[in-house]
């Protein structure tokens, strides 16, 4: 019998990364390989894109650089570097008034030795980042497959990395060079912050002979704060500023879970997403309990999941 294709998507969520990272050293645990070997193609964005690119990293002797619970790291140790607002900057920023949150300094050191000189035509299995062309206005699809096949597009991984994870008023946007042009882009999250819904397309295309899928989708948390129509509707541009981003990612999130569920059988669809409380839901908390309650709600949804589990290790390991 035939196995199905087997699709991984993260999505994006900033500190919250650590939730999907941690559900992911789970399941290389449970199955005893690494997490490039049980799919066929890993999709993420923002900081998703990140745990998918440092999965699918090649080390020197061609095995996996990084293991899920190497990435966690990322979120337990180099978070506060990662979203650090020295004061100097913070003074000409006005607040983030007039410059974006976080200086790209920190991110783009830590990805620096993360990623090294690794690039993304050599990732062990296919992968799939979004991010958003803001000169030209359309998707930019990042693809191992692609970078395979023409040089213009095999971009440092680094790179890749920095571009799907540009938030809009977190990060600036990030400019990569191809051998004749260049690409200025933002967060794919503006319009995929889950990218499951790109990643079965990809597979319907790159597959078409196949009916069988096997889609595992790792949310960042559901948020459960809200906002008061009494408090919002006075509210002006500045005010909806920042909500607002957070709207578009969680709606997007949503919807896409949703067309899945429509799409896929239960037992070919597996969408593992928490609750947050209220204190977790910033995507740049970088405060060690905060890191620690992040902790306990991905343990938690593990233990909530096991069944889950189980079935997908009998359905990943060929």
């Amino acid at each position: 019998m035939a196995k199905p294709v087997r699709i991984l998507s993260i999505d994006g969520g900033g500190v919250r990364g650590l939730i999907p990272s941690l559900i992911l050293s789970k399941l290389e645990q449970l199955t005893g390989q690494p997490i490039c070997e049980l799919f066929d193609l890993i999709a993420g964005t923002s900081t998703g894109g990140i745990l998918a690119l440092g999965l699918a990293m090649p080390g020197p002797d061609c095995s996996p650089a990084h293991s899920a619970a190497d990435l966690v790291s990322i979120y337990e140790k180099e978070s506060a570097r990662i979203f650090s607002r020295p004061l100097g900057y913070r003074l000409r920023s006005l607040g983030s008034l007039a410059d974006q949150k976080y200086p790209s300094t920190g991110i783009e050191s830590v990805l620096r030795e993360y990623f090294q000189d690794a690039r993304l035509k050599d990732s062990l299995t296919d992968v799939l980042i979004p991010a958003y062309e803001i000169e030209r206005h359309f998707p930019f699809f990042f693809k191992s497959t692609n970078a395979r096949q023409n040089p213009a597009y095999d971009f440092a991984i680094r790179d890749v990395a920095r571009a799907t994870s540009a938030a809009p008023t977190y990060f600036e946007p990030h400019r990569i060079a191809s051998e004749t042009d260049y690409f200025a882009l933002i967060d794919g999250g503006v319009y995929a912050n889950n990218p499951a819904g790109c990643a079965l397309v990809e597979c319907l295309s790159t597959f078409p002979h196949t009916e069988d899928f096997v889609v595992v989708s790792l949310g960042t948390g559901s948020r459960s704060d809200s906002i008061s129509y009494r408090k919002s509707k006075s509210w002006g541009l500045a005010q909806w500023a920042k909500p607002i981003l957070n709207i578009v990612l969680d709606g997007v999130s949503a919807t896409v879970d949703y067309q899945l569920k429509q799409l896929l059988p239960s037992n070919r669809y597996f969408r593992f997403q928490p609750n947050l409380e209220p204190g977790c839901c910033a995507m740049d908390n970088t405060d060690p309990g905060n890191i620690r309650r992040l902790r306990i709600t991905a343990e938690t949804l593990i233990r909530e999941k096991a069944e889950d589990l189980k079935i997908l290790k009998e359905l990943l390991i060929r």
